[in-house]
């Protein structure tokens, strides 16, 4: 079955509430949504931006855990003309108030406190000038529509600003539009193999591409319906999977491990199970081979994207063996170009999936995407024969902890902030549950004391968990090449090659 034929998402929501009207759109705990309802919510929560003076091209946050209100606002601000501006729910008070205050967002939709995260109490100390209203969701009214008319919405107009960390540590906003989104999803569905009437759960934050594009973008187009999972709890995603008879289980290397070796795996019926969508991390053989051995799944498949991107660059085939689906992120989608500049080199990426540049920051995106239209990725591959590309390095220094990109220069800017610290070099280092996670080698100011406990606590109360180092190293110096570049490779106990 071919994906719906939309190219802006207001569109895509309309063509499908006529295409399946009675079917299940969005299963959140006892609420259910068909794909009718869905549209009538959706064009409630537009008009009511309207109504309220939003208008095409102005930006609305989300800061919350994934929901079916999650849902509601992020199609509803897309279907209003207005630029939807995820935030990560990870983030601390300064951290989210940097990206509402740099895109001069004028309504921000959150919750009431959750899992000790009382999101609006962190911005309480937050200077933004533009934000106009904070709607708590089920707290805040929020149904007046008026005689509110929307703005025509066009398949080059912006859908969202992706924000992700940089080299200078400082967030940078990828802007993405309807057309993109629409186009690149219809084929990610097509790929992965996605059907009218499946069981999608989606643990993958809604915050990112994986959960915004690949889940809720990709459920719409096919006909899926989406069971949303707040937070990542393996007994709860097993359960789901029983009760709501899941077939679609994306997520990260982590996700599947965790159930593989979950002891009570075998009291669960997990025979629903059909489709997995992996990536953001290295990805064990054994695993994709206990995966079809011992779970249900007959489609496993690895990827590889960046939110510059629109979060898909390349994909395995349902076809690839589990050599392949392990070793290789797979061979680039239709329309997308990409080319490895040496052997091995930097990944550079052209098509119709390329950002339209970073949110105001003209010298960033000239940094980034060449006159040519390459996107320079920052990540260093090899393609081989086939075409089928493998990550084996980060320019950028990044590295992935659970699935969540990590940029040490954040880190580092923040433990320098301490009293007790000249500097700091963040690498990351393998963990077996997680992929990777930080650490920290740090040099003491003279005649200052401090500790890892500290250090990691300092770092916990500034920083998404995610990004907290789990160890600390005290080190007289960091180790430097003649130019004065620290050499983290020599960090990571990889051979000095200065």
């Amino acid at each position: 079955m071919e994906p719906l034929a939309a190219r802006t998402v207001p569109d895509l929501v309309a063509a499908v509430a006529r295409r399946w009207p009675d079917g299940v759109a969005v299963v959140d705990g006892a609420v259910r949504l068909t794909f009718a309802a869905l549209a009538d919510e959706v064009d409630r929560f537009a008009r009511a931006l309207a109504f309220r003076g939003v208008r095409a091209g102005d930006r609305v946050s989300i800061w919350a855990p994934n929901s079916w209100h999650w849902v509601v606002a992020a199609l509803g601000t897309m279907s209003a003309g207005a630029v939807l501006v995820p935030l990560n729910t990870r983030f601390k008070g300064a951290e989210a108030g940097y990206i509402l205050r740099r895109t001069r967002a004028r309504l921000l939709f959150t919750v009431e406190p959750f899992l000790g995260n009382d999101y609006v109490g962190m911005l309480a100390g937050e200077d933004l000038p533009d934000l106009e209203t904070v709607v708590v969701f089920g707290r805040t009214p929020f149904a007046d529509t008026g005689s509110a008319v929307l703005d025509k919405v066009r398949p080059d107009d912006l859908s969202d600003i992706s924000f992700t960390s940089g080299t200078t540590g400082l967030p940078k906003g990828a802007m993405l539009t309807h057309g993109q989104t629409t186009a690149l999803y219809a084929t990610w569905s097509e790929l992965a193999g996605l059907r009218a009437g499946d069981r999608y759960l989606i643990v993958n934050p809604f915050f990112h591409t994986f959960g915004l594009k690949a889940g809720i973008i990709a459920c719409l187009l096919r006909g899926a319906t989406i069971v949303s999972q707040p937070v990542f709890d393996v007994d709860t995603t097993l359960q789901l999977v029983e009760q709501e008879r899941i077939t679609v289980l994306p997520g990260p290397p982590t996700l599947y491990l965790s159930i593989l070796d979950h002891p009570d795996r075998h009291r669960r019926d997990l025979s629903s199970l059909r489709v997995a969508v992996t990536g953001a991390a290295v990805v064990p053989v054994a695993m994709i081979e206990r995966m079809r051995a011992e779970l249900s799944f007959a489609t496993i498949l690895t990827a590889y994207g960046l939110t510059e991107s629109c979060g898909t660059v390349t994909m395995c085939r349902a076809d690839d063996d589990p050599l392949t689906i392990a070793t290789t992120c797979g061979r680039a989608v239709p329309g997308v170009e990409v080319r490895v500049v040496g052997e091995p080199g930097e990944v550079v990426v052209r098509g119709y999936n390329v950002m339209r540049g970073y949110f105001e920051d003209e010298a960033a995106t000239k940094s980034t995407v060449d006159a040519d239209g390459w996107l320079h990725t920052g990540d260093i591959g090899v393609l081989d024969e086939r075409g089928y590309l493998r990550i084996t390095d980060r320019l950028k220094d990044m590295f992935i902890v659970g699935g969540f990109n990590t940029y040490p220069a954040e880190i580092e800017q923040t433990l320098a902030g301490h009293v007790a610290v000249v500097e700091a070099a963040v690498v990351g280092v393998p963990d077996e549950r997680l992929g990777e996670v930080g650490r920290a080698f740090v040099v003491v100011r003279a005649g200052a004391r401090t500790s890892e406990a500290e250090l990691i606590g300092y770092c916990r109360e500034r920083l998404a968990n995610y990004k907290v180092p789990r160890t600390v190293v005290f080190v007289d110096a960091l180790p430097r090449n003649a130019g004065g570049k620290v050499l983290k490779g020599v960090l990571r106990g990889e051979p000095d090659r200065r």
